[in-house]
């Protein structure tokens, strides 16, 4: 079994069909997407994303395709749409909070539709390990009307980046492919098919009732994407990925609805509690498979909903519930069985198991104390950073009697003593916008600092409404050539593609 690594990348290209080779969760997404016959790959990067964007750069030209670094998400989506809608495969991969700056044009996108296989690929944080928030992007599947895949593996990573393609060209609709954290970083066993090379090109056919959104095409296409959703429903119940699994036999009287890798939890706790449970894992997740979901409910009477973040499949399965009168009892996060915030592990699933079947709190064995806390390792700027320099200038020139508005980017570490430059902090792009509310209601000097990535990304608009509006704050621009804290991925100021 051969190891994919950042020093060998190119294996995601080379590995034989047949062969099984072990890959992180984003390095088998990029595999997928080449199997798939993509003809263009766009991104921004950013954790937990980034591997899949690097590792399509790192092939592309031997793979034949068009690879790009954008300037920001929005634009990776519309780059990607342009070619989806003249007919190749597309895919655009970023984190959470990436799709907040490319819903604009998505939501749009949702009632054209495509004419090649077009993939988002979403990869949500929970647990903020390198992020603003923990939102969960499953409700702008909901909101836009995006087909869902949720895998729990790098072999389902896989798997679904090539069945989205499929769907996406089968109902001329895009596709959300989501991860989180635990999954684009979790290394597995892959076993991988045939490439498949794309077209380079494709002649865009006009269409205006279609691709030019005034209102009285949205309206009609606002009805196809509806439509269109009644046929991913009836895929959705009979998906592969949609399946029961009985674990220690299965139970008529227990059972649980789980995923992404909330079902790989669920699994593994059941078997530490020596539990007897059914467990119906759902991998494409919207449109519900009610019908499916509905049976498994029937046959069971109590039945727990694991799920990380917000209950969205849990309120969607109450509804069911209601609407049939079923008598089933179902628990999860709306009862405070289990946490609405922050990632899960098999302990956290375990007790909500527990207190969800009502078993005896000694089932489970796994568990051990440390004798002591591990040392803390908080993030740091490197050894030899310049934003040290620049920090430390600043705080000499100021007196540390100032307004730091601080960006995303290596140096909002700045937080931390003994800098202590960051005092507002929201998302890309901010420190510019917010620089200038805090200069107007303030005495205390406003310096913002941005970085040139996130300049390029998003701050642009701030600066230019700033000169305008005659805010009086200092801009700080922390140019080190590259997009440093993902990768140094190169950005329009970088000199490099």
């Amino acid at each position: 079994m051969e190891i994919v690594n950042r020093d060998t990348m190119d294996k995601v290209l080379s590995a034989e069909p047949g062969s099984k080779i072990l890959l992180l969760g984003n390095e088998a997404i990029a595999r997928g997407a080449l199997e798939a016959g993509i003809s263009v790959a766009t991104t921004y990067p950013g954790t937990p994303a980034s591997e899949i964007g690097d590792t399509l750069a790192r092939v592309a030209k031997d793979a034949g395709i068009y690879f790009e670094y954008s300037v920001n998400e929005k634009v990776a989506a519309e780059v990607a749409m342009g070619a989806a809608a003249s007919g190749v495969r597309a895919i655009v991969s970023m984190k959470h909070v990436g799709v907040n700056v490319a819903a604009d044009p998505l939501m749009t996108f949702a009632y054209t539709g495509t004419r090649g296989g077009f993939v988002l690929v979403t990869a949500d944080d929970p647990s903020c390990h390198s992020s603003q928030n923990e939102q969960d992007n499953r409700y702008y599947s909901l909101l836009g009307g995006f087909p869902l895949f949720e895998p729990a593996s790098p072999q389902e990573c896989y798997e679904m980046t090539k069945k989205a393609f499929e769907i996406s060209e089968k109902l001329e609709q895009p596709v959300m492919l989501r991860t989180t954290t635990r999954v684009s970083h979790v290394r597995g066993p892959v076993n991988v098919g045939e490439i498949i090379q794309g077209p380079k090109k494709k002649e865009f056919v006009k269409d205006p009732t279609r691709f030019v959104t005034v209102p009285a095409v949205a309206r009609v296409r606002h009805l196809v994407l509806l439509e269109q959703l009644k046929k991913a429903q009836e895929i959705a119940e009979v998906s592969e990925f949609n399946r029961s699994i009985k674990i220690k036999g299965g139970s008529e009287k227990f059972g649980m609805i789980a995923s992404s890798v909330a079902a790989n939890y669920a699994s593994d706790a059941a078997v530490n509690l020596s539990l007897s449970v059914d467990l119906l894992k759902l991998g494409f997740s919207n449109p519900l498979p009610v019908r499916k979901v509905t049976e498994f409910l029937k046959s069971h009477e109590i039945v727990t909903v694991v799920e990380e973040l917000e209950p969205i499949l849990e309120t969607a399965i109450r509804a069911i519930i209601q609407r049939d009168g079923l008598k089933t009892k179902v628990v999860g996060k709306l009862d405070g069985v289990f946490p609405r915030a922050h990632e899960f592990d098999q302990d956290i699933v375990a007790k909500g198991l527990r207190n969800a079947f009502g078993l005896e709190s000694a089932g489970d064995q796994r568990k051990c104390e440390l004798p002591e806390d591990l040392p803390k390792r908080p993030p740091v700027l490197c050894a030899g950073c310049p934003h040290s320099a620049t920090y430390f200038a600043v705080n000499k020139a100021t007196n540390k009697k100032a307004i730091f508005a601080s960006d995303i980017g290596c140096y909002t570490l700045g937080v931390a003593p003994p800098y202590s430059t960051a005092d507002f902090l929201v998302c890309m792009g901010s420190s510019v916008g917010t620089a200038g509310g805090l200069a107007k209601v303030n005495d205390l000097p406003v310096i913002s600092f941005i970085g040139d990535s996130t300049f390029f990304h998003s701050g642009i608009p701030g600066l230019v409404n700033a000169v305008h509006q005659r805010h009086k704050f200092l801009l700080m621009i922390l140019d080190n050539r590259t997009t440093a804290m993902t990768g140094h991925q190169p950005h329009p100021g970088s000199g490099k593609d």
